[in-house]
Formats: structure tokens, C-alpha cells, sequence
């Protein structure tokens, strides 16, 4: 084995640093294309299942589209999923959702969800913080039934409306309580 020289270490080192810059950066990857060929078909499947819900897009500043999160627990819990924020139809950034709880609990399921953000400064200081939890200000909305979606929906005067829809799977209780969103680039 013969001895490195610093010379040799620096060209190495160098050497190395581009080759290992690019790794998982997103740049060239398909992942971007992915997500937002999700969030198209979620969008779809929303907008055709719950019509009012194209009024509620509307009037909205812009809106995040988890097209998938997989939850699942047993005592100690926890869910993952990736989607999109929408401004004006365009998606700017995209974001993955992370979850984690503790508790009587057992079970696993997947859902999609919307984020509405139906004032300027909500959809403002979701993207201007380093990791957005849903909190008080956030109206949910996870009915079944058209009716009382459609109901919910006009009516609502939060700052961010939630759409938890396509629930399937055995695991009792939806919903984005301590659900932490991070942008990131897919």
C-alpha cells in the first residue's frame, strides 16, 4: 500500500465532490412528472366525485394535492406521502407530508387529501416556513357524501379548507392533525 499525498488527497477529494454533487438533487429525475401526473388524476377524481369543490378551487390563493399518504400503526404510528402545491393550475413546488403518533391504535390506510388556502397570507406563510404542521386554523372537511361536502365547502370561512377524500384501508380516524409538510425537490 503506498502513502497518499495531500496533492493526492485534494485531487481526490476534488475529483469526487463533482461527481457527488448532482446525487439526489431531483435535477434530471422524472420525479417532478410523476407527482404531478398524480395530482392530476387526484384532481380529477375530486372534481368529478365532489363538484363543488371546483368553486371551492376558485376562490382559493392556491392548494397543495397529496394524491397518496399511507398511514399505518400499531401503538406507535406514522405516514409518508408527496404531492404538489398548485398556484393558478401551475404546481410550484412540491412537498412531502410526514406523520407520526403514538396511541391505541392499530391499523393501516391511505387517503388523499387537499389543501385549500383560500387567503393570500395562509398559502404566504405555508410557503415562507421551513415546516408547516396543520393546526387550529385548518377546517376539515372528510364526508362521504356529496351533499355535506358540497354544504361544508361554500360555507367555510377558514383561512385553509382540508379535503380528505378516497379513504381505503382499516385504521380508525383521518386526519392531518400533526401532519408536517416539507418542500422538497422530487
Amino acid at each position: 500500500m503506498t502513502p497518499m499525498t495531500r496533492r493526492g488527497f485534494a485531487l481526490s477529494m476534488i475529483a469526487s465532490a463533482g461527481a457527488l454533487s448532482a446525487c439526489g438533487n431531483g435535477i434530471g429525475s422524472s420525479g417532478a412528472a410523476k407527482i404531478d401526473a398524480r395530482v392530476d388524476t387526484t384532481l380529477n377524481y375530486l372534481h368529478n366525485t365532489y363538484p363543488a369543490t371546483r368553486e371551492l378551487a376558485g376562490k382559493s390563493q392556491g392548494m397543495l394535492v397529496m394524491p397518496l399518504v399511507t398511514e399505518a400503526g400499531f401503538g406507535f404510528g406514522g405516514g409518508y406521502g408527496r404531492g404538489a402545491l398548485r398556484v393558478n393550475g401551475v404546481s410550484v413546488d412540491y412537498y412531502s407530508a410526514t406523520k407520526g403518533s403514538f396511541g391505541l391504535q392499530i391499523g393501516a390506510q391511505q387517503h388523499a387529501h387537499v389543501l385549500f388556502f383560500m387567503t393570500e397570507d395562509a398559502l404566504s406563510k405555508f410557503r415562507h416556513s421551513p415546516g408547516w404542521a396543520a393546526g387550529a386554523d385548518v377546517e376539515y372537511v372528510f364526508n362521504d357524501l356529496a351533499e355535506n361536502l358540497r354544504a361544508e365547502t361554500t360555507t367555510s370561512t377558514a383561512p385553509v379548507v382540508a379535503v380528505i377524500f378516497g379513504q381505503a384501508g382499516l385504521h380508525i380516524g383521518a386526519t392531518l392533525k400533526g401532519v408536517k409538510y416539507t418542500r422538497i425537490i422530487p
